[in-house]
């Protein structure tokens, strides 16, 4: 009889369309699809559908066939998921206030991404009259028994992605029939535990000559 321990043969490595998508990998394709539509190659309707499926996709196959028809950024379409098609993610802009109260207000320059944290405490995040630097910016939230409040022009895309347990978790204004087409896209996804998280377009704000600022930054 042999007794001799054998190790065991390594699974197989999954085909990378098989491979669970990651935060890098739906950062470029919310990038492509927002370069897609400032430059016309989309209608707003087809922007915001495919938005919604990035969210909701769960593989970088899935993720792929967002864009098979897109270019990629500067122009050329490398293959999805090669290596060097993926740009470095920057760092977060992260937002606590815990039993205290936090804001971002005026003409501040919000980051691709930005993590707010609640702890009984307040937060409101104003984008009426921030700069915007990228087509799609996230805000990711967290809040327990506190408040966050999320602002954005009344013609910024907003969209929602979220949940509350004892608590509420509210994106007004999505689906607006009068967004500006060529407008930054604001993401907030957030959970709320015993808190509340709302996120609404402010009345009256308004981003303006934004299809050719976002042209001019593709151009140049």
């Amino acid at each position: 009889m042999d007794l001799e321990k054998h190790p065991a043969a390594p699974a197989a490595a999954a085909p990378a369309a098989e491979l669970r998508a990651s935060d890098a990998d739906r950062d470029r394709i919310a990038q492509i699809l927002g370069d897609a539509l400032a430059e016309g190659r989309l209608t707003s309707d087809e922007h915001s559908e495919r938005l919604d499926s990035l969210y909701a996709f769960k593989t970088v196959g899935e993720l792929e066939a967002l864009v098979r028809d897109l270019p990629a950024p500067g122009g050329s379409h490398a293959p999805f998921g090669q290596a060097g098609s993926t740009p470095p993610a920057g760092p977060a802009d992260t937002i606590v206030a815990v039993c205290s109260s936090s804001a971002r207000k005026g003409r501040w320059r919000p980051g691709a991404h930005t993590r707010a944290v609640s702890v009984m405490g307040d937060i409101t995040l104003d984008l009426t009259e921030a700069v915007f630097e990228q087509q799609v910016t996230e805000i990711n939230v967290t809040c327990v028994l506190g408040n966050v409040e999320v602002l954005v022009p009344e013609n910024v895309t907003l969209r929602g992605y979220g949940s509350g347990v004892l608590g509420n978790f509210e994106v007004r204004g999505e689906g607006r029939g009068e967004s500006d087409p060529q407008a930054p896209v604001v993401i907030v996804r957030g959970f709320a535990l015993l808190g509340n998280i709302e996120a609404r377009p402010k009345p009256g704000a308004r981003l303006v000559d934004l299809a050719r600022k976002l042209r001019r930054r593709l151009d140049g």
